[in-house]
């Protein structure tokens, strides 16, 4: 039996590593990779002629050793390229607006700097309960489609 499995064993790394490949296109997050590379190990052992079990501590340490050490690496390396512009909703936060409808009961509609228009409400951090067309705000937080706002504070001239 063991010498079965060390004869044919190289197509369970083939299959093995096929997999890992297929698991980490899809979630481009290195462990898969690593593991797919350890299994590369397993294979070429057992076409050295190592025994199945030799193979398998040999795929197992390769795969630690790069899932510890190169993989923060790489993931480092994919992160330093991005940007980092807020977007979505963390774009919208702290943006000014204008009101267009006032404020009746706390809710009303603004138009942000960036030019959307958004429903939007008073946030429970101020104490006031209506604004006026024209006044100024700041955005606190968007709760799904609406915009919590805040007063913006005036300065006189």
């Amino acid at each position: 039996m063991a010498e079965f499995l060390t004869q044919y064993a190289w197509i369970f790394w083939l299959a093995l590593i096929l997999l890992f490949v297929i698991v980490e296109v899809v979630s481009v997050d290195f462990t898969f990779l690593m593991l797919a590379v350890g299994s590369v190990g397993g294979l070429l052992s057992g076409l050295l002629g190592a025994p199945w079990w030799a193979q398998v501590i040999i795929a197992g340490v390769i795969a630690l050793v790069l899932i510890f050490f190169v993989r923060p690496l790489l993931r480092g390396a994919l992160r330093r390229g991005g940007d980092p512009t807020p977007t979505n909703v963390a774009a919208l936060l702290g943006l000014d607006g204008m009101v267009t409808t006032a404020f009746v009961d706390g809710q009303g509609h603004v138009k942000l700097a960036n030019g959307e228009t958004w429903t939007a409400k008073l946030s429970g951090l101020t104490s006031l309960t209506s604004v006026k067309s024209g006044d100024r705000v700041v955005v606190t937080a968007i709760e799904g489609a609406t915009a919590v706002v805040v007063p913006a504070e005036r300065t006189t001239s």
